[in-house]
């Protein structure tokens, strides 16, 4: 049986071949990104005025959705009974259903410090859950005492190349 080889095409990538290069593309990184900020800036903009110009009319649909939703559940709360069979939690309108469904129990909680507190004197510990976790900042700070600790890995000297073309900001108009 013959073997097939198969060719791996390199990525073209490219690549400066001089710091006067490097300095240039360096030069054009920025005019690229503040073409791109430009950009961002223009469609931002158009978005405004498109939201700006369609405010009005969605305020007046949103108004005549609040009303017809208000006038259909005072009818439907008034006619419960008629409309549910007095057993059923929902009812079909041939147009649509409406129904009627309990939340499900929440809890809500003010001055969370004082009611730990409270829970805590008054031998309710188990509403209070404690969570643990690993104090990474405290790893930082003494490597040498979890050194060999299965899932703990250090990392230092991790080095980032990044690249700032020099740029003066414009002041902000007042």
């Amino acid at each position: 049986m013959a073997t097939v080889s198969r060719l791996k095409a390199a990525t073209a990538v490219y690549v400066p071949q001089s710091q006067t290069d490097c300095a240039k593309d360096i030069k054009t990184l920025g005019e690229l990104r503040r073409d791109i900020a430009r950009e961002t800036a223009d469609m931002n903009d158009a978005i405004a005025k498109l939201a700006k110009a369609a405010e009005p009319k969605l305020q007046a649909l949103q108004k005549r959705i609040d009303t017809l939703q208000k006038g259909v559940q005072i009818y439907c709360e008034a006619h419960r009974d008629e409309l549910t069979g007095g057993k059923l939690k929902s009812a079909n309108l041939v147009t649509g259903t409406v129904g009627w469904k309990f939340r499900p129990p929440s809890v809500k909680v003010s001055g969370v410090e004082a009611v730990i507190a409270f829970l805590k004197t008054c031998g309710l510990q188990r509403f209070v859950r404690t969570k643990e976790e690993i104090n990474k900042e405290a790893i930082l700070n003494e490597p040498d005492a979890v050194r060999g600790v299965a899932g703990v890995t250090i990392q230092s000297e991790i080095e980032d190349f990044y690249i700032e073309p020099f740029e003066i900001a414009a002041p902000e108009a007042a």
